[in-house]
């Protein structure tokens, strides 16, 4: 057998493993559903509520009414604060029309010290664009599906209260944000078009920063995102996109053309162009092994699959590889992956591509822009452990 079908083997294995993972992931989320649906309020609750109280801290809850969770979490935060006859913290919901930036807006000005986003990666993302440019930090209780910035930060998945006492007891983290521009639209082009013909007026609506804490990407992936079932994704959370991803194995290179801080610009033929903040993702994969939160630095990985469901196969293995930390340069390769760093990327996709922020998409686009933000955000994580001396 040659080393592809080895791969493809290999890869085929690790996708089963990584089903696995999400079909426990699966059952130890309904486990916390039953768990919350219990109506109990725990000793380690009522004793956050009144170390919290205690501080004279002001906490704002944004939370994304969707979730069950966020529901009975909301419900354990008002009997805890009824038992201890203490005022219930800011609880404030988002809506489709507002998914999160203003009611954090208006959290800050109501004088919250920390703002704690419940939810999913949407949720996070809303709530971080509201707190850019304050030094309130933001907590986290991740609830959704992928949770990226979460597992990045190494927050508890899957145990609101554990998440909760990080978010309000924890240490402070200053952290980068990239920017996404859409400069060009697929439909601006044929807009354009039209109102040379007098068919219509072209849009007049200025580009928009979207804000991203882990990745932002263009093509395959984000192809991937939008194709994703939302009722798989409900059940079976992040394993939804893998079943999407299927559909686009044997979807045709782009032709990109990339410029990187001012440099000239370079053309290549790819699956996907991704620019990330941070880079692991679920079930264990880190696809940027390079790129941290706080370095000031955006990552960029340009990948090509050549040789269909052979090459993915290959690129999966090497990927799962590099979260171990081994190196696969000197590997034959029918599929690459080609890493670098900038401050400021544009991106030029004659043909149009999905593009996404963070597993949401923001349309087809021909021309975009990422810019980071360096130290722009200040979120809650677990507080250092102090260093104990052998003897």
């Amino acid at each position: 057998m040659t080393w592809v079908g080895w791969v493809a083997i290999a890869a085929g294995v690790l996708a089963v493993a990584a089903i696995v993972i999400a079909v426990m992931v699966y059952r130890e989320q309904n486990s916390l559903h039953r768990r919350l649906e219990a109506g109990t309020v725990s000793p380690a609750a009522r004793g956050l509520a009144r170390e919290v109280d205690e501080g004279g801290t002001m906490v704002a809850f944004v939370a994304n009414p969707s979730k069950p969770e966020a529901a009975e979490l909301r419900e354990a935060v008002r009997r805890t604060a009824a038992e201890l006859g203490v005022s219930e913290p800011m609880w404030l919901e988002t809506t489709i029309e507002d998914p999160g930036v203003g009611q954090t807006r208006a959290a800050v000005d109501a004088g919250a010290d920390v703002v704690v986003a419940v939810g999913g990666d949407g949720t996070v993302r809303a709530v971080a664009e509201g707190l850019i440019g304050t030094s309130v930090p933001m907590g986290l209780v991740p609830i959704g599906t992928g949770n990226l910035l979460a597992r990045n930060l190494d927050l508890p998945l899957g145990d609101p209260l554990s998440a909760l006492r990080i978010a309000l007891t924890g240490r402070d983290r200053s952290i980068d944000v990239g920017w996404l521009r859409v400069l060009r639209f697929e439909s601006d082009v044929h807009d354009k078009v039209a109102e040379a013909a007098d068919e219509r007026p072209a849009d007049p609506d200025a580009p928009r920063d979207h804000i991203f804490l882990v990745i932002a990407g263009l093509g395959f992936d984000a192809a991937m995102v939008a194709a994703t079932d939302p009722h798989l994704k409900a059940k079976m959370g992040w394993i939804a996109y893998f079943v999407a991803g299927i559909k686009h194995l044997r979807g045709d290179r782009t032709r990109v053309h990339v410029r990187v801080d001012g440099e000239r610009s370079t053309t290549a033929r790819l699956r996907s162009l991704l620019v990330g903040n941070c880079g692991r993702l679920p079930g264990g994969l880190t696809l940027l092994p390079d790129a941290e939160l706080d370095d000031g630095w955006l990552d960029l990985a340009a990948i090509d699959a050549r040789g269909g469901i052979a090459g993915w196969a290959q690129l999966f293995g090497e990927v799962v590889l590099q979260g171990f930390g081994v190196s696969t340069t000197n590997a034959p390769k029918i599929g690459r992956i080609d890493h670098r760093r900038a401050k400021e990327v544009q991106i030029v996709v004659p043909a149009g591509e999905f593009a996404q922020v963070d597993g949401e998409i923001v349309g087809r686009v021909v021309e975009v822009a990422a810019r980071v933000d360096p130290g722009a955000l200040v979120v809650r994580v677990a507080a250092l452990q102090p260093q104990t001396s052998g003897v």
